[in-house]
């Protein structure tokens, strides 16, 4: 594996960058044109521009990606995440091209693309799910299934993910008012409008659970990430260990998720993720089969490299069957391009940039003073990834880094002060919080 393609853009393109230039690999940035000043294409061996700014004609463009590829002579391609990071017909045209894709084979995606069959395999390996219909579900049924497990319930699209198309549903009415917008929100999104019904568990936690596995059936569980501080279940903070597992729980969830991957075959970094009840039961949601945003927070804790045990799964190392140890704790602040009241895109020029430093202090971004940030793409400005020795310390750390990240310029918002709100808050410091307490925190 000489050069690799990233097939993304921004912090996350450039995050795979700098594991790959100290692993020795070239690099090969893909932009469109409205990135053609974004950092990650100065900081790449090699840029290609494949197209317009709109994602559809160009980071979401098969086609336009692969003639890049072919083009850079590129012999392995790196997904990132969004974008075609789980798209499994992209993954076999990889593979097909005789390319390598650092990731899951494409069956594997197919497979945990579709809820409903993931909901299946964790079944079957004894992984609690959550009540709700047992597969794809009519309005008929939809109403059979909210009559027998009762209100509230939740509409979530069968081959969904990062928090669309979901609709809460409190009655009758709401379910009769929700379920084809629903549908039709889930084709749009997804190209499929196949839904299905869950019970809706009142004020839970999110807890994921982070996994690398090679080709020999070798499987790694690095812990759990709190992700409960959401904004209409997009994941705002997340900060690992969780305060609110026990070790007992934690064994017990790291060992039904290993059990899954080997169930399915799965090879790379992923991540399976839980809703915790108030009782402190927890139940399946899904599976991500890519590097997810908050993984700084795992290697801060563990010492890994979590990027670079995916090129090295890929292309056909063994895990180390030591597993490295837990050391504190870490709190990554997502700072978004986005009106703090509203959460609405605030995109701009970058006019001031004062990034925060020191002991235990991480920074994951692609901006810079002079940037535009384009209103194409998700509003994701900087990752804020803290360590410290307790989560005490850890919570004063990142306070007193939000005190000093500046980002400022024309028409340019973030939501740094509600990071500072909801760090400050009693909840939060008590660990209290779940997925609907920024909620809560804005009334």
């Amino acid at each position: 594996m000489q050069t690799i393609l990233i097939a993304n853009r921004g912090e996350i393109a450039i995050r795979v960058m700098r594991t790959c230039r100290e692993m020795g690999i070239k690099t090969v940035a893909i932009y469109s044109e409205a990135d053609a000043n974004s950092m990650h294409t100065k900081l790449a061996d090699k840029s290609i521009c494949i197209g317009p700014a709109e994602p559809s004609r160009s980071y979401l463009d098969i086609p336009r990606v692969m003639s890049a590829i072919e083009v850079s002579g590129a012999d392995a391609v790196h997904p990132g995440y969004g974008f075609l990071s789980e798209n499994s017909k992209f993954a076999e045209i990889v593979r097909a091209s005789g390319k390598i894709f650092i990731g899951p084979s494409p069956e594997t995606l197919e497979l945990i693309g579709d809820k409903v069959k993931a909901k299946e395999v964790a079944k079957k390996v004894g992984i609690p799910l959550v009540p709700g219909s047992d597969g794809p579900v009519d309005f008929q049924k939809a109403m059979e299934v909210a009559s027998k497990i009762g209100y509230p319930v939740v509409i979530k699209a069968a081959a969904g993910g990062g928090g669309r198309g979901i609709r809460v549903v409190n009655n009758d009415r709401e379910l009769r008012e929700k379920f084809p917008l629903a549908m039709q929100e889930a084709e749009v999104a997804f190209g499929d409008g196949r839904l299905y019904i869950e019970k809706y568990i009142i004020n839970p936690k999110h807890i994921e659970i982070q996994v690398l596995a090679d080709k020999y059936g070798n499987v790694l569980t690095l812990g759990e990430r709190e992700c409960s501080i959401q904004r209409r279940h997009q994941k705002l903070i997340e900060e690992a260990p969780s305060s609110a597992l026990t070790e007992e729980k934690r064994k017990q969830m790291e060992s039904l998720v290993a059990s899954f991957c080997r169930e399915i075959g799965y090879e790379g970094a992923g991540t399976v993720e839980f809703l915790l009840d108030q009782d402190g039961n927890f139940y399946f949601m899904e599976m991500n089969g890519r590097i997810q945003v908050e993984h700084p927070v795992t290697e801060m804790v563990y010492g890994i490299d979590l990027v670079e045990w995916q090129i090295r799964i890929a292309r056909g190392e063994k895990l180390s069957k030591e597993r490295p140890q837990k050391v504190g704790y870490a709190i990554e602040c997502r700072i978004n391009a986005e009106d703090p009241n509203t959460f609405l895109p605030s995109p701009g020029k970058v006019e001031e940039l004062y990034l925060p430093g020191g002991y235990g202090i991480r920074v994951d971004t692609h901006l810079y003073c002079g940037y535009t940030v384009p209103p194409y793409y998700d509003s994701l400005l900087a990752k804020l990834v803290c360590w410290g020795k307790t989560r005490e310390e850890t919570i004063a750390r990142t306070l007193r880094a939000l005190e000093e990240f500046r980002i400022s310029g024309q028409g340019l918002k973030t939501n740094l002060d509600l990071h500072k709100r909801v760090l400050s808050s009693r909840e939060f410091q008590q660990g209290k919080h779940h997925i609907r307490f920024v909620e809560e925190l804005m009334l």
